[in-house]
């Protein structure tokens, strides 16, 4: 093991930090902006995945194929919505129920449990393939910051209008936005809805970066995700306060997962502790407020009594 090697895996670490920092800010728009904590995110990156490479298997144009499989993942979005605020089931009730049809439902779409492509044979947008020494208009790592920049500016447009700001406003207080006449069934559905759609969408294109698609390449998503919206929160807070900056902490929190990922992997650590790792994190980074809101708040209340 030499820092060359490890090096040498950096630009694949980024590409997938990138990727999955698309995915994670799906899930920043239900946790934090309707705070809602969707499970549905772990098949619905699955069904992207499915659905963009059965269209190119079959010869779809692949902007077509990816715009398919994100209307796909709002889709599954909808199911999760209309089950929370028709059925009154609870949300996080309606993420799960929904992730296990889509488990069904994704085999079927792709007819077993995993479906491959050969980038050479299709015209991909990104590849592992294309990480170092192409042309700089075929570089993934390039080609995915760009889908990052224009998906951050349009989020943050949309937020900015009238109907993003209630959607906002439904997170913060639901009860006092239906007190000012905002539909907020409406707005939980729409929130999914838009959350799944990006979570499809870099399904699609994780799929294609890796070339195939699995039925289980969305286990423990909801995990990175969250793992992603903390560590950039956690270090980026501070200094990131516009709603745009703090989209991308987020996705610079997942860049920043896949570089201890890829670290540990150097250090020779089980892999198959990762997952748990990563839930460890996550659990020890939301544990932080309330501690400080229980032992140090407590701490400076008795020495201003002092």
């Amino acid at each position: 093991m030499t820092i060359a090697s490890l090096l040498a895996t950096m630009p694949g670490a980024i590409a997938q930090g990138l990727i999955w920092g698309i995915m994670a800010i799906g899930v920043y728009i239900t946790y934090k902006v309707l705070d809602i904590a969707d499970l549905t995110v772990d098949g619905s990156i699955c069904t992207g995945g499915a659905v963009c490479i059965m269209l190119m298997r079959a010869n779809f144009p692949l902007p077509a194929a990816m715009l398919i499989a994100v209307l796909a993942g709002m889709a599954t979005g909808l199911v999760t919505g209309l089950f929370h605020t028709l059925m009154g089931i609870p949300a996080i009730l309606a993420g799960i129920l929904t992730q296990l049809s889509l488990y069904s439902i994704n085999l079927k779409i792709m007819g077993k449990a995993n479906q491959a492509i050969n980038a050479r044979n299709y015209d991909v947008l990104v590849s592992m393939q294309n990480l170092r020494d192409v042309p700089l208009y075929d570089n993934t790592i390039l080609i995915v910051a760009i889908f990052v920049i224009v998906l951050i500016a349009l989020l943050y447009w949309f937020f900015g209008t009238e109907l993003g700001c209630s959607l906002r406003a439904t997170g913060c207080n639901p009860n006092m936005s239906r007190a000012q006449g905002i539909n907020t069934g409406f707005n939980k559905v729409l929130g999914l809805i838009i959350s799944n759609g990006i979570v499809a969408l870099s399904g699609a294109l994780l799929a294609q970066y890796q070339g195939f698609a699995d039925v289980q390449m969305g286990r423990g998503a909801i995990v990175i995700g969250l793992a992603a919206v903390i560590i950039g929160e956690a270090l980026f807070s501070r200094i990131f306060r516009n709603f745009a900056l703090r989209l991308l902490s987020v996705v610079f929190g997942g860049i920043i997962y896949y570089i201890v990922y890829q670290t540990v992997i150097w250090l020779g650590l089980d892999t198959d502790l990762l997952k748990m790792l990563s839930a460890l994190v996550v659990a020890v980074f939301l544990a932080v407020p309330y501690w400080k809101s229980r032992y140090f708040a407590r701490g400076k209340r008795g020495k201003a009594h002092a």
